[in-house]
């Protein structure tokens, strides 16, 4: 999603925020619980829209999530009982972008990290805050939140992810339908879409993305980010080269560490202990 678009899909709520309104706080709240590093959109006065310090916050963090070993799963939420509702207008009209080179919207639309990162949502994730849920491996919402793409309805269209994701999580039609009308859909509708991975009760998606953290990072770290990156590129591969590149970016994780702690820990029957070589 472009400046432009972004602004457009973003609520009243959001436009009318008052400037100074949490002007002291840190965009970006950083917390760790175990393996697990949690990020929380910290601007709740105005529904944690975007603006350029939480996008270059955003990405900061993903850097050093991505480069320190003892983290494993990365979980993306709002404060506030909301996700994100979009771009902080009043700071695009004071000439704010919130795009990361390399990284797009909110520092997350392109590109988020190697490791596996989830959104936890509650509340509002409509235009670019549905995209940035949409840019995340996968996604836990509670029941009352809401997901849409109201571009169209705004005179522009979902450039942030919005178009090109939507289409590979649901069938075709269903997303054709979400974006060309820009209606809004409840979790239990996600959930049936297969949109999101887990529904919990209202307030409860960070408690449910963190038991969905755990077990992932109770798996070896090298195999999850080496599957990870399959999932994510194989679809461009051609069908005769597939295995190929597989191998390419699977083949040193047999020759692992882990690989071989696994292997001895399911013998010995106990769980393994990875070190992440």
């Amino acid at each position: 999603m472009t400046e432009q678009n972004v602004a457009a899909a973003a609520p009243a709520a959001v436009r009318d925020a008052a400037p100074g309104a949490a002007a002291a706080e840190e965009p970006l709240r950083r917390e760790v619980r175990d393996r697990i590093l949690v990020l929380t959109l910290n601007r709740p006065h105005a529904k944690n829209a975007v603006n350029l310090a939480l996008a270059t916050a955003l990405a900061g963090a993903l850097e050093e999530f991505d480069a320190d070993p003892q983290l494993r799963v990365c979980v993306v939420r709002g404060a506030g009982g909301s996700f994100c509702a979009g771009m902080d207008l009043r700071a695009f009209a004071a000439g704010e972008v919130p795009i990361v080179p390399g990284r797009g919207f909110g520092g997350v639309a392109e590109r988020t990290a190697r490791k596996p990162v989830i959104a936890a949502v509650d509340g509002f994730a409509l235009g670019g805050g549905f995209e940035i849920a949409l840019a995340c491996d996968l996604i836990v919402a509670g029941e009352d939140a809401l997901f849409g793409l109201p571009e169209v309805t705004r005179g522009i269209t979902a450039n942030g992810g919005g178009l090109l994701r939507l289409r590979e999580r649901i069938p075709y039609h269903v997303a054709m339908e979400l974006v060309l009308t820009g209606r809004r859909i409840s979790a239990a509708e996600a959930g049936a879409l297969h949109l999101v991975n887990r529904v919990t009760a209202a307030g409860a998606a960070l408690d449910g993305a963190l038991a969905l953290a755990a077990e992932i990072a109770n798996n070896a770290p090298l195999a999850v980010q080496a599957s990870k990156e399959v999932l994510l590129h194989a679809a461009d591969w051609r069908l005769e080269e597939r295995f190929e590149r597989q191998r390419a970016v699977t083949s040193a994780i047999r020759g692992s560490r882990d690989a071989a702690e696994g292997a001895r820990a399911f013998v010995e029957k106990r769980d393994p202990v990875w070190t992440g070589s």
